[in-house]
């Protein structure tokens, strides 16, 4: 199978935001991350989702502490009460959402949920895609950078254009793209390339044609 051939059907494969975003890196021409956003933390709490490990505690009933994975359907059972919808829920609101259902079994129940291994739901997780060495979704965690990223994805292909590689970044449904010096920041050591990530970004990694 030909590159072309293979890349056309990885695109009809992938989710409609990504298209999207690739139609937009491909426009080229596009700005640098605004001044005031490099390094602006932005206010993040983590969401569960689907393949998460998670730990629930109750306090003064040990018998009912119990450790699980979140299931496809986003979905987690418990000893008392089962198919608790999970995903797309806080740890504190999935622990007032378990102390609501054992009241029925339970004098005042105290319920902790905490969350041990990550994946996140995909609204929250950074996507790198192109010339990266490992091609991935990785969970956003706070304070997250670029350099953060290409650490977990295992860095650059050699055939990739890192200067040419392209942020996508959702503005409350709106995406807009940004242009990124990999190159610089990993090759070169720039610092002042690097940046702080935010959940839902895209990298796009080009590739070199020379």
């Amino acid at each position: 199978m030909t590159a072309s051939r293979l890349f056309t059907r990885r695109l009809l494969a992938a989710p409609l935001g990504l298209v999207l975003a690739l139609g937009l890196a491909a426009c080229g021409g596009n700005p640098t991350v605004p001044a005031e956003e490099r390094f602006d933390v932005p206010d993040y709490e983590y969401v569960i989702g689907p393949g998460d490990t998670m730990e629930i505690f109750v306090w003064g009933n040990e018998e009912l502490t119990t450790t699980g994975i979140v299931r496809p359907d986003g979905k987690f059972t418990t000893r008392l009460v089962e198919d608790l919808q999970a995903a797309g829920r806080t740890s504190t609101e999935l622990a007032r959402d378990i102390e609501k259902a054992y009241a029925e079994y339970v004098r005042q129940p105290v319920v902790s949920v905490i969350v041990n291994g990550f994946v996140g739901v995909p609204e929250q997780q950074v996507r790198v895609v192109g010339e990266a060495a490992q091609p991935a979704s990785v969970p956003f965690r706070q304070r997250m950078t670029l350099l953060d990223l290409m650490i977990a994805v295992g860095g650059m292909t050699e055939f990739a254009d890192g200067n040419g590689s392209v942020l996508v970044r959702n503005y409350n449904g709106e995406q807009r793209a940004y242009d990124l010096r990999l190159d610089d920041l990993l090759r070169d050591g720039d610092i002042s390339a690097n940046m702080v990530l935010m959940p839902g970004d895209i990298v796009i990694i080009a590739e070199s044609w020379f």
